[in-house]
């Protein structure tokens, strides 16, 4: 049974208990079960305080230039702490025990706070952390016990502070000259502006012809495949037919024999193990999930499950939100007892693989499985289908990156006649080393060739076929899930912690669709970076978004002062802004280098509405043109014509006469008077049965959670069906109408809305 939100495990009934606090319910369980009845285990369900959400919440002082934050406790939050602050009380210690990083610090620091107003000895308030939930790293936290890390506070501060002024500040001037409800980021308008900028790349691409020239040999009664490497002992480069051609009939007259053959061993080694943005990348690569669906499934294995026993969960991974590679001697020593006895002496290197990534926050290690022994096979008898995958991805790639290196034999034989010589490389797996575990995809042996054997150089080769293969050069390939995270890495953009979220926000925000599972930024997307930008160029880059990301870490590591870092970045801010907020005439729209058909006077722009983007003429209101629009593969637009979007339904308009059209909404089609703006009726389907409470009619409504009747005299009368209905009234009971519902294998079913009475009928 899951702990009710503001409650505890349960309730302090030991007074010389000590108190454990945590970020999150679904660990109490798992920690209860090793820690004991000496403990009390509270959560704090997240985060309990932030910045305001009604008001910037962030000062600075004019004479000092102190930059003081303003915290309020979050809403529903006040129980929570109210009960945690009860029960410390009756605690003998307290430990403030969320979660390794930035975040879970300052979940500590709020916490510690409110919890100092009530306790009487504050010496007894500490801090620990622990990178897997297992009994010997929590009992080691315990005994390492230690005080909050106030650099980490202060670098979540100034993290929260810089986002805060950039969505704060910049939204409402979005709003303003484009339309409500878009927002700006820190480190999200940069994510975008890497997917409009790779967008632009592909659009503006020109492919270039080349050609390769492939020939079939004959090598003692066996054939073998041959692709031309060089002429007259050079790199070349043939553009087109013409060349190619040239070529082959040179190549044609030639007599040729083999004259070199390589042979040597190639090791591969094995990759590193999984942080949060490789996981992120191999998760989405071989097994479809999105970046969120991974952290969500991962976050569930790092805080337990249950295994055997139904009762008792298990923590099954380490923290996984970390950049660190790291992986601690305990792990290292029952990962090599492993591979010793499960795959031989053969599998496993003189001494471990050890693995180092530079700039990474070294607090955590690599994402591992805690207990090597629960083999992916053992796991997926308990856990769900998709957990079972990400647990035996994460376990397979981790006991990988502690084997030896896959052996591979490999052949390159040159064939050479005049001035043409051909290359054909051959490659044999002789030892499969970590590929036993983690299989991955090896380009260079996919297109290996088989060699014969017994060849020997200045053997004859005879030729049997030659052909000239042409190729255009191809634009960059747009960014998956996976690609952008790996970008965003490796431009030093965002952290572990931030990229779901990051790739969350600009699907929401409607700035990128998303089309056979590649970002495609939307012309509301491209306006937005364009505009930020144009204003503000000196925040919305690569380059200085990464060396922000730098700046906090030293933070973390208490090198460099927070405001130090937050008034850099806010000369810089405000100077931009200043000439950004000025007044908008106009809402932003987007010229399309087309006459409005309507009126042959007006542009045609793309504008941004309530329900998404539209085409409409530049001369509105004069001319009231409008049309929704696609794409070609060329980024050129497409009208779809008004009247295939908005279809006649026979039904008058009540005010003027017209004949009603369907029209798209915020919340799907709806049927209004084509006259618009000069006639606004917007038809509403209505029952015939009127209001049970007060006699108005009882209209269909439609809101983010779907269409419902209510009455029309809405707020005075509150009165709602959920569902559709059939007006016929009860016979049991005379209820003026049934609810119909469908079963899972398809059955109408009435029933009666009347909790008193029982009338239900299979229609």
């Amino acid at each position: 049974m899951k702990p009710k939100k503001g409650n505890t495990k349960n309730k302090m009934n030991n007074k010389n208990s000590k108190l454990l606090i945590v970020e999150s319910p679904a660990k109490i369980k798992t920690l209860s079960k090793f820690l004991g009845k000496d403990f009390n285990i509270m959560s704090t369900f997240g985060h309990i305080k932030d910045l305001p959400s009604k008001k910037l919440g962030v000062t600075i002082n004019e004479k000092t230039g102190k930059i003081n934050l303003e915290y309020v406790t979050i809403e529903d939050k006040d129980k929570t702490i109210a009960n945690i602050c009860k029960n410390t009380n009756q605690a003998t210690e307290v430990y403030l025990a969320s979660d390794p990083d930035r975040e879970g610090e300052i979940i500590s620091w709020h916490i510690g706070q409110e919890i100092a107003k009530v306790f009487s000895d504050k010496s007894k308030i500490y801090r620990i952390t622990f990178n897997e939930i297992t009994k010997p790293a929590v009992i080691e936290a315990i005994n390492n016990k230690t005080t909050i890390d106030m650099h980490k506070v202060r670098a979540q501060q100034a993290r929260r502070v810089l986002d805060r002024w950039v969505g704060y500040e910049v939204s409402p001037i979005l709003w303003k000259k484009i339309k409500k409800g878009l927002s700006a980021g820190r480190v999200q308008s940069v994510a975008l502006l890497l997917v409009c900028n790779r967008e632009a790349e592909i659009l503006n691409f020109k492919p270039e012809e080349y050609w390769s020239i492939h020939a079939k040999f004959d090598l003692k009664k066996q054939s073998i495949n041959s692709e031309l490497f060089k002429i007259s002992n050079k790199a070349f480069k043939i553009k087109n037919k013409k060349e190619a051609d040239q070529i082959l009939q040179g190549a044609k007259k030639q007599n040729y024999l083999i004259s070199k053959i390589t042979e040597k061993k190639r090791a591969k080694k094995p990759l590193p193990p999984f942080m949060t943005s490789t996981l992120q990348q191999d998760s989405y690569n071989k097994l479809g999930f999105s970046v969120d669906k991974t952290m969500s499934i991962a976050q569930k294995l790092y805080e337990g499950l249950p295994l055997k026993d139904k009762d008792s969960p298990e923590a099954l991974i380490t923290y996984m939100r970390t950049d660190s590679l790291r992986i601690s001697e305990v792990a290292l020593k029952s990962t090599r007892n492993f591979i010793s006895k499960q795959f031989g002496a053969d599998y496993l290197p003189k001494i471990s693989n050890n693995y180092a990534k530079k700039g990474a926050q070294d607090a955590h290690e690599a994402i591992r499985p805690i207990n090597i022994s629960i083999t992916p096979e053992i796991a997926k008898k308990y856990l769900t289908a998709d957990q079972a995958k990400l647990y035996g991805l994460i376990w397979k790639r981790f006991v990988a990156c502690q084997m030896t290196p896959a052996q591979y034999f490999q052949r390159q034989v040159l064939i050479s006649g005049g001035k043409y010589t051909f290359k054909t490389t051959g490659s044999t797996l002789i030892f499969d080393g970590f590929l036993k575990v983690y299989l991955i995809e090896d380009e260079e042996e996919k297109n290996s060739i088989k060699i014969p054997k017994n060849i020997k150089e200045r053997d004859p080769a005879y030729l049997k076929k030659i052909n000239g293969k042409q190729h255009f050069t191809q634009p960059p390939p747009r960014y998956t899930q996976a690609s952008l995270v790996k970008e965003l890495e490796k431009k030093g953009v965002g952290r572990p912690s931030t990229y779901a979220t990051i790739l969350s926000t600009i699907q929401k925000r409607k700035y990128v669709s998303v089309e056979k599972k590649k970002f495609i930024p939307t012309e509301l997307g491209k306006t937005v970076t364009k505009m930020l930008v144009e204003n503000l160029p000196d925040i919305i880059n690569v380059s200085f978004t990464a060396h922000m990301e730098e700046d906090l870490d030293k933070i973390a590591d208490g090198k460099i002062k927070r405001d130090d870092v937050l008034h850099e970045f806010y000369e810089k801010f405000q100077k931009d802004l200043k000439s950004f907020g000025g007044e908008a005439l106009k809402k932003k729209a987007v010229p399309i280098n087309k006459k409005c058909p309507k009126c042959k006077k007006g542009e045609l722009v793309i504008r941004f509405g309530k329900s998404g983007e539209f085409i409409g003429c530049s001369l509105f209101p004069e001319c009231n043109f409008t049309s929704n629009f696609t794409k070609d593969d060329k980024g050129n637009i497409i009208l779809v014509q008004p009247e295939k979007t908005e279809p006649k339904v026979d039904i008058k308009c009540p005010q003027c006469g017209k004949t009603l059209v369907q029209k798209v909404g915020r919340f799907g089609p709806f049927f209004a008077c084509p006259g618009y703006p000069e006639c606004k009726y917007i038809h509403q389907e209505s029952l015939k049965m009127p209001c049970p409470q007060c006699g108005s009619k009882i209209v269909k409504r439609k809101s983010k959670m779907g269409s419902f009747w209510g009455c029309s005299n809405y707020p005075k009368c509150k009165f709602v069906i959920f569902g559709e209905v059939e007006e016929k009234p009860c016979p049991k009971c005379k209820s003026p109408y049934l609810l119909v519902k469908k079963s899972k294998d398809g059955k109408i079913i009435l029933s009666c809305p009347n909790k008193e009475c029982d009338y239900t009928k299979i229609k």
